[in-house]
C-alpha cells in the first residue's frame, strides 16, 4: 500500500452569506461537491497549500487565516482493503477576491448560498456540512473560538 494516509488541504472560503465550493472531476469524490483543496506538497505548511489549491482550481485569492479542524477521509473497498485515506487539514481562507472559474481537478465552482449547502439538497463530499458549522462558529468569534 503506497504511502496512507496522505496529507491535504482544504479552503473553506466564506464571503458573506455565501461559501465557495468546486465539483470534484477525481476519485474519490468524483461530482460531489467540496471545499476547494488538494495534496500538500513536501516542505509546504497545509495553510499555504489551501490558498495555492484555492487559486489553482477556481482562481480566487485568498488568505489562509487558521486551521479549522482536521478531518479523517477513508474508504474501503469491498473485500476490506483500504482504497483511501486523506488526512484533511480545513482551513479558513479570509478576503477572497476574483471570481471562480473551474480549473485543475475541479468540474465546477460557484458561490453558494450557505443555507442551501446546509439543508442537505446539494450533492456534498463528507463532512462538508460539519466543516462548513465550525467556519461560522469561528467567523463569528474567532477569539473565543479558536482551537486549544
Amino acid at each position: 500500500m503506497a504511502h496512507f494516509p496522505r496529507l491535504a488541504a482544504l479552503a473553506v472560503t466564506l464571503r458573506g452569506d455565501e461559501v465557495l465550493l468546486v465539483r470534484r472531476r477525481n476519485p474519490p469524490d468524483a461530482g460531489l461537491w467540496g471545499f476547494p483543496g488538494g495534496h500538500v506538497e513536501p516542505g509546504e505548511t497545509a495553510l499555504a497549500a489551501a490558498a495555492r489549491e484555492l487559486a489553482e482550481e477556481t482562481g480566487i485569492i485568498a488568505t489562509p487565516r487558521l486551521y479549522l479542524d482536521n478531518v479523517d477521509l477513508i474508504l474501503r473497498a469491498p473485500d476490506g482493503a483500504l482504497r483511501y485515506h486523506f488526512l484533511l487539514a480545513a482551513v479558513l481562507c479570509d478576503d477572497p477576491t476574483g471570481d471562480p472559474v473551474a480549473a485543475d481537478d475541479a468540474l465546477a465552482a460557484a458561490w453558494w448560498p450557505i443555507q442551501q449547502v446546509l439543508t442537505g439538497n446539494l450533492p456534498l463530499s463528507q463532512h462538508v456540512d460539519e466543516v462548513l458549522r465550525r467556519a461560522l462558529i469561528m467567523r463569528s468569534d474567532p477569539v473565543a473560538n479558536a482551537p486549544d
